[in-house]
């Protein structure tokens, strides 16, 4: 099996079992609808299955890289337990971080309503205790200036019986000398309760560690050989950002480990594809979690069974737009697109209808998927007649509301209906072509986006047979946490490709797609 194991912006992997079944839930951010649970029963082939926050789920207006951060997954007598945290704001002094548990009996739903738990700090975790009691841990959001940020974990009680959290909540673990102590975990284990930490922020110090106690309230003696996994000393690796991770037993006994990870390309090691999830090999020495390979830097090969077979095949995706939903793989933005989405109208398309504009955190009619690879393709049919210059539609290659870009059909004063070409760097506009191409007043257009690396290409066909390329090959490591980091405002997702209709006239302009294909070209870089 080859790292990583959910390919593309999938952070902050949490794993469990149950019977002979595995389940990974990752974190989305703002992307609509939340939480995606993937399913395994071999630890090597991985499906999308579930997006247990469909029905509750409002981001509406927030930030770029707010919404829902690093998810909790457990199982106890029954009942699954997910638990999340919806950021409202992260610049600045304060965080508003509020934190929420749902519940199913089936893993792929009818989840429960939310259920609020406290807004003290991020990345919460629910732990099922041996004697039936269960526990909340949660990192502390410190805003004064005199102290870190990161406060520590902080323990509380739930009572599943009230619904709530109980009793005082006590600061159980400070952190190591690494610092930025989050993304905790608890797990019991011959007789010591084990506290597994994210650490060194989310980027290339990223690390994961481990403290024990023989009392869940501690105190908590730290690992002798921290941290257990990071790749922060190993620059020259192709996986970077190891750490923030989970544990499970295995159903044959073994040990595993999921953590976030990302994959570098270039002179600048941007990581467009975001922050994926990897999964290694561990086991118990002298009392401690240790990777099986004795060291604290991750595998990118991993032998899962005795006759390895290759990870699941390609996530290429045929969306036809035939059917009474579209594929579980393309998101929307913050809010389901509800009435700006129509696939019953014109039989076999879906109908956009134009919104708001890709800078807005509003109402944007986007419907796109997260790009998996670094050579792919993604293709669209669109039907479209703009009326004015106020209304597009077309492919998007898109990172968040400041960095994007944009091949789109419009329609110019001179020229009539025109192909043309959006750059967002940072939140500054540009035309590359300019006006763009005249293409005929009538007739579908076929719109083609071809990534190699760091670089990326758009073209268009008037027969869906030859096709033209539109522009120079863009630069697709501004599409990237690392290209966006570079001004101090950490960001936390990857690039999407995807199709888009707006209308900033407001006069109902409508795209019908007939289909969006996203196609995995595994050329070689």
């Amino acid at each position: 099996m080859n790292n990583p194991i959910l390919r593309g912006f999938n952070p902050d992997p949490s794993i469990i079992r149950v019977g002979g079944d595995y389940f990974i839930a990752t974190s989305t951010f703002e992307w609509y609808p939340g939480i995606q649970i993937h399913h395994s029963t071999d630890l090597i082939h991985w499906k999308l299955i579930a997006h247990p926050l469909d029905r509750q789920l409002n981001l509406l207006g927030e930030e770029d890289s707010c919404g829902i951060w690093a998810p909790c997954l457990s199982y106890c007598e029954g009942t699954y337990y997910l638990i999340y945290t919806d950021v409202k704001s992260f610049r600045g002094m304060f965080k508003d971080t509020h934190n929420y548990m749902v519940t199913a009996e089936n893993i792929r739903g009818p989840w429960s309503e939310p259920v609020y738990l406290n807004s003290s700090g991020f990345d919460p975790s629910l732990f099922h205790d041996q004697d039936g009691k269960k526990y909340l841990v949660n990192m502390l959001m410190d805003y004064r200036s005199y102290q870190s940020k990161f406060g520590g974990i902080v323990l509380q009680e739930f009572s599943a019986e009230r619904g709530c959290l109980v009793g005082e909540p006590k600061v159980i673990f400070k952190g190591t000398a690494i610092g930025y102590t989050e993304g905790p975990h608890l797990y019991w284990h011959d007789g010591y309760y084990y506290l597994l930490v994210a650490e060194g922020t989310t980027e290339f110090s990223h690390a994961a560690s481990v403290a024990r106690s023989r009392n869940i309230e501690g105190p908590y003696e730290e690992a002798p050989c921290n941290p257990m996994i990071t790749t922060r000393h190993v620059p020259e690796y192709s996986i970077q950002k190891a750490g923030h991770a989970s544990f499970v037993e295995g159903e044959n006994g073994e040990w595993y480990l999921t953590h976030l990870c990302s994959r570098p390309i270039g002179e600048y090691r941007r990581c467009i594809l975001g922050r994926e999830t990897a999964l290694q090999k561990m086991t118990w020495k002298k009392g401690w979690p240790v990777l099986k390979n004795e060291t604290n830097i991750p595998d990118i090969t991993v032998q899962i069974k005795d006759e390895e077979e290759e990870n699941s095949c390609s996530n290429t995706m045929f969306e036809d737009f035939d059917k009474a939903t579209w594929n579980i793989h393309l998101q929307s933005l913050r809010v389901p697109l509800g009435q700006r989405a129509d696939l019953k109208v014109r039989p076999g398309y879906l109908r956009l209808y134009g919104a708001e504009s890709l800078n807005s955190k509003y109402r944007q009619s986007l419907l796109a998927h997260r790009q998996q690879e670094f050579c792919c393709t993604a293709i669209t049919k669109i039907d479209f007649h703009p009326k004015n210059f106020q209304q597009m539609a077309g492919l998007t290659y898109y990172y968040n509301t400041s960095c994007y870009y944009y091949l789109y059909i419009t329609r110019d004063e001179i020229m009539g209906r025109v192909i043309s070409i959006i750059k967002c760097d940072l939140g500054k506009g540009s035309h590359p072509v300019g006006v763009g191409i005249k293409i005929p007043e009538e007739g579908e257009v076929w719109l083609k986006l071809v990534t190699h690396g760091e670089t990326a290409q758009y073209f268009y066909s008037l027969n869906g047979k030859e096709y033209t390329a539109v522009g120079q090959p863009m630069d697709a490591g501004i599409l990237s946490d690392d290209y966006f980091n570079k001004t101090g405002h950490i960001m936390f997702t990857g690039a999407f490709m995807g199709i888009c209709c707006q209308d900033l006239s407001g006069r109902g302009a409508y795209a019908d797609f007939d289909y969006f294909y996203y196609i995995e070209n595994y050329n070689t870089l």
